[in-house]
């Protein structure tokens, strides 16, 4: 027997409760974040709400590099200080 057609694919799309699980935050915090068009990008399937998960990583990704306790390129404690003019 092919075990290949017993097999599920794997998930493309998280509900936004799904979405929030996989993010660990609330459900609430994620829909406000998409009214205020702020957040992961997110698309309505029918009724649904979905989330893409490679642009959950992607956004989870770009959050990290523009935080400075995670990116040293970005931590001004790295930075020669300014020197002051009179």
């Amino acid at each position: 027997m092919d075990e290949s057609k017993n097999c599920m694919p794997e998930m493309a799309f998280l509900t936004l409760h799904k979405a929030a699980v996989y993010l660990g935050i609330s459900p609430n915090t994620l829909y406000v974040w998409r009214h205020r068009r702020q957040g992961p990008p997110s698309f309505q399937m029918g009724r649904r709400v979905m989330y893409r998960i490679s642009a959950l990583d992607e956004w989870v990704d770009r959050q990290e590099r523009a935080d400075s306790r995670s990116n040293p390129a970005l931590n001004p404690l790295n930075r020669k200080p300014l020197r002051r003019t009179s």
